[in-house]
């Protein structure tokens, strides 16, 4: 079985594919990335020259790329996690998420429905459990007040070009289900952090600024509230979602860890003060910055389904995972001298 996924050089797709690699050594893997500037390399350093991986740089909007990559590898799967996927840059330049998260995902399943699929509703004999699991977000569901959760049926109200492009993504995913009957799965995961997250991202901002004794921004009065998820949580869903998921379905994946942007600063601030202790306290570099525009004030996933149908358990709460967080970061950024 041959298996393609799609930025698997960025933040959750690396750590998912040496997830997978040591789980099914027999699954081969072909990760396609564009290697923009949130994908590295070195995120895969561990397995790449494991026998059963093949990197390929290459870009899901190049619809001839695709196509040929099908007919020689034949794939039985796709993991799609390409995207662009920073708020902040979205409201900089709409069209670079358009593009890449609405027609790349528009490529790749188009693609796979013609290599995998006869004609609507009859799957090719070779392609009878072939799954394209598409990989999204919270952020499609728009924003929460102080009481209630995402689940599988809240409606979608996306509030940014991200999210939006998101959202588009995610309903060509579930109309290929409906009108071609593709087997297709869709994940919305909550805020991740942990190994390997790209160092615009809050938790890893946080860490380095503190490290360097500059000035720790967070937006507005610090009180926006996200759900967070271990990345290494989050593989264990994906990897059930694809595996053991029903056609169609949608499963939310979140850690039941909310915490606001401010008591994130405090709790970093807080181990670095007991771990590298510095004259003063690292809280005393935390900054209040003008808020970015519509800043979505609470996301909270309610994971139920994915706990009782597939048997998903968070393993990690905030306090521990956010711990073995910052140690993967101290050894980088110190390590860079």
């Amino acid at each position: 079985m041959t298996i393609l996924i799609t930025g698997g050089a960025g933040f959750i797709g690396s750590n998912f594919i040496v997830y997978f690699l040591n789980k099914y050594p027999n699954i081969k893997i072909v990760n396609l990335d564009k290697l923009t500037y949130a994908g590295e390399l070195s995120n895969l350093e561990e397995i790449e020259r494991n026998k059963n991986y093949t990197f390929l740089k290459g870009d899901i909007c190049n619809r001839q790329l695709i196509e040929k990559l099908f007919k020689e590898h034949n794939f039985s799967g796709v993991i799609h996690f390409a995207a662009e996927s920073h708020v902040d840059n979205s409201i900089k330049s709409p069209n670079e998420f358009i593009s890449t998260n609405v027609l790349g995902t528009f490529n790749l399943i188009d693609v796979a429905k013609n290599h995998w699929m006869l004609a609507p509703y009859k799957v090719n004999s070779n392609h009878i459990k072939s799954r394209f699991l598409h990989i999204s977000t919270d952020e499609v569901y728009g924003t929460l007040g102080d009481q209630g959760f995402f689940t599988e049926n809240t409606a979608y109200a996306p509030n940014s070009p991200y999210s939006a492009s998101k959202a588009s993504s995610d309903f060509i995913v579930r109309s290929y289900f409906h009108t071609y009957g593709l087997n297709v799965v869709t994940t919305n995961c909550s805020n991740n952090y942990g190994p390997k997250q790209h160092d615009e991202k809050l938790i890893p901002t946080i860490i380095r600024k503190a490290l360097k004794g500059e000035n720790i921004p967070i937006y507005g009065d610090g009180k926006n509230i996200r759900d967070w998820l271990y990345v290494k949580d989050h593989c264990k869903g994906i990897d059930l979602a694809f595996n053991k998921g029903i056609v169609g379905e949608t499963y939310n994946i979140g850690g039941k860890n909310e915490r606001n942007n401010l008591y994130i600063a405090n709790t970093i601030c807080e181990i670095l003060d007991n771990i590298l202790p510095k004259d003063k306290s690292y809280k005393e570099h935390i900054t209040f910055v003008k808020d970015r525009p519509g800043h979505d004030y609470r996301y909270a996933i309610d994971a139920s389904k994915l706990e009782s149908n597939l048997g998903w358990l968070a393993e990690e709460n905030f306090e521990t995972g956010i711990r073995k967080t910052i140690d993967w970061y101290i050894k980088k950024y110190q390590g860079r001298g």
